[in-house]
């Protein structure tokens, strides 16, 4: 079963001002499509030729891993960004109340843990088997499903992410990410 490159769920300049159409050139249509590529080729003849994304994300080790983590780290990035402005929905802003004192206290934490993630990789809100939430760090291609945290909402915080918009600029960035987030998934994710 070979991976695909989903579509996006939005029009490729949906997301402008916030993230340009050339940055989704890149990061959607290279980047991303890169390792949808590399790990179709790596796969053939192995014993992850007939897994799905999860169980690879799970299993798959080195040079397989960090191409099949990027497509669900990617796959997962584009779900929770939406051209509409939304607002996070009652069962979503209790638990953020709860777990972090507030909607602000949260986006403050997250965004300071996506500022301070040293080099390439992600920024993450996630359930953890316990059913707290929590805000983490992965480097690289990092996935919190290996550790058995529920991914909720992530930011790419590589530089392809931002680097045609923003520069080297991670904290204006992040800004303008937070006009993008899709509360709706992240509830959906909550259950």
């Amino acid at each position: 079963m070979a991976f695909t490159l989903p579509e996006l769920p939005y029009a490729r300049d949906a997301l402008e001002p916030h993230m340009s159409r050339e940055t989704l050139e890149f990061h959607y249509g290279k980047h991303h499509k890169t390792y949808v590529d590399t790990a179709n080729k790596l796969i053939a003849g192995t014993e992850f030729e007939n897994t799905t994304l999860d169980e690879a994300v799970k299993k798959a080790s080195g040079k397989l891993f960090n191409n099949v983590a990027q497509i669900w780290n990617h796959n997962f990035f584009w779900e929770g960004l939406t051209p509409s402005q939304t607002a996070p929905g009652k069962k979503l802003a209790d638990a953020l109340v709860k777990q972090f004192g507030g909607i602000d206290d949260f986006k403050k934490l997250m965004t300071e843990t996506a500022i301070g993630t040293f080099g390439s990789g992600w920024a993450w809100l996630v359930k953890k088997p316990d059913g707290t939430l929590a805000v983490s760090s992965t480097s690289n291609a990092g996935n919190p499903l290996t550790g058995g945290d529920k991914p909720l909402l992530t930011v790419d915080v590589w530089e392809h992410a931002y680097y045609i918009d923003y520069r080297n600029a991670r904290a204006t960035y992040l800004e303008h990410y937070w006009a993008l987030v899709n509360w709706a998934f992240v509830e959906k994710n909550l259950g």
